[in-house]
């Protein structure tokens, strides 16, 4: 950790953290919302539409970190961090509390938190419940597994990934939008208060997890944990912020583009990893495969295309086979990859697809690259079609289960082929 890292994270202490929460208390059920019924009235059909699906979000995602963040404060190595868990389990329920009366009171659904929660599920898609359900799951994990490195998960899934990478750049647009146009002030109040207990919570799992990586005994460990969630789920995270039928009006109506908030999540998600000490460029290959030489916007725009494509993020997609998409597709492959599993010898890895054109994959240290067609030789060859492969690549079945319904085939050496097993887990 560089010392401008170190003066980053050391100058917050868990006092400073705890002695804000109590300077910037306040209440859920004290917000005036009475002029936002009004201001939601004259909202377009579109714009309620486009927020109903975003607080959609916020409150199903509000009461989902609320269920599971005891097993947070009894996992906390430190006294002092379980007493800010048990601050931020306090303000998770105060915002989902606050989201429950805007949906009764100003949207006119629901009337206990249980039933105004039912009428989101609906707004929910597929990479968004992935990523609760896996906070759900390590929410189990860690009442039975309390050690360093489990934690370290814990706090990157909940703080790193839910609060660092999904609703702070979520919350920036929509916060910004009525704030300057005034139509709803409990609901931006509300909103202001909220962003501000999540900047806290933020703070905190930068500080924590810059203590955890840099410990001198499990740092090493925690950091492999790191890498392990991060490479779970980022497949899920590219498609959470996703309209409805990829209908980009939705966001458009509050004054934004799919890129503005891919750019904002790509600097802001850097930003904090950089502040931890572990920047993302540095995470093992595969965790974060992107080309961090090329502006963040840039990256945001590479990745939806790849997921409005179906190359990437929900199975069962039809996956487009045209040639910027294989290029983009083939880009990530070739950062995925990890050279030294070559010995130091070039690899060349062949694709040949029933419905598509061919790729192949050059393993070099130093100079790795994927390139359109096919190899003068290569030391593997696999076939199957462009579908089955993004499958494949997305984790809807496995390789071995690929190979025993004729939907993938392999061809090469033994040798060569466990070379490619360990340069990709599941080709």
């Amino acid at each position: 950790m560089s010392v401008a890292q170190n003066n980053l994270t050391g100058s917050i202490s868990y006092e400073d953290l705890y002695r804000r929460w109590e300077n910037s208390s306040w209440s859920a059920m004290e917000i005036d919302l009475s002029a936002d019924v009004d201001g939601w009235a004259a909202l377009s059909d579109l714009q309620r539409r486009s927020a109903l699906w975003i607080y959609s979000m916020f409150f199903y995602g509000e009461d989902s970190v609320t269920d599971n963040l005891s097993p947070f404060i009894d996992a906390a190595p430190r006294e002092e961090q379980k007493y800010f868990l048990a601050t931020q389990q306090a303000d998770e329920a105060r915002h989902a509390v606050f989201f429950h009366r805007f949906f009764k009171e100003v949207i006119g659904v629901g009337d206990d938190i249980a039933s105004t929660l039912a009428t989101t599920t609906p707004q929910l898609n597929w990479g968004y419940m992935k990523v609760f359900d896996r906070l759900d799951r390590m929410a189990d994990e860690l009442r039975a597994d309390r050690s360093l490195p489990k934690f370290a998960q814990a706090i990157t899934l909940y703080h790193l990934v839910v609060e660092g990478t999904l609703a702070q750049p979520g919350q920036h647009y929509i916060e910004d939008f009525f704030m300057r146009d005034g139509s709803l002030p409990g609901f931006s109040a509300g909103m202001e208060n909220i962003s501000r207990d999540e900047q806290r919570h933020i703070g905190f799992g930068v500080k924590v997890l810059s203590e955890l990586l840099a410990d001198a005994e499990q740092g090493d460990e925690c950091k492999a944990a790191v890498d392990e969630i991060l490479g779970e789920v980022m497949q899920y995270t590219s498609s959470i912020f996703i309209p409805p039928g990829w209908d980009r009006e939705y966001t458009r109506c509050y004054g934004f583009e799919l890129e503005d908030i891919a750019e904002f999540g790509m600097r802001s998600i850097e930003a904090k990893w950089k502040a931890i000490g572990y920047p993302m460029s540095e995470m093992a290959p595969g965790v974060i495969p992107m080309d961090f030489s090329i502006p963040a916007r840039e990256r945001g725009a590479r990745l939806l295309k790849l997921v409005h494509a179906g190359v990437v993020g929900e199975p069962g997609l039809p996956a487009d086979s045209s040639p910027d998409s294989q290029e983009l597709y083939f880009d990530l492959i070739s950062r995925s990859v990890d050279p030294t599993a070559a010995n130091g010898s070039p690899f060349t890895i062949q694709w040949q697809f029933s419905d598509a054109a061919p790729w192949h994959l050059v393993v070099d240290n130093g100079s790795t690259r994927a390139v359109s067609g096919n190899a003068p030789s290569a030391d593997v060859t696999m076939k199957s079609s462009w579908q089955d492969f993004i499958e494949l690549g997305k984790g809807a079945i496995s390789a071995p289960r690929a190979i025993s319904r004729r939907k993938l085939k392999l061809s090469g050496g033994i040798r060569s082929l466990i070379t490619l097993r360990k340069l990709l887990p599941d080709p």
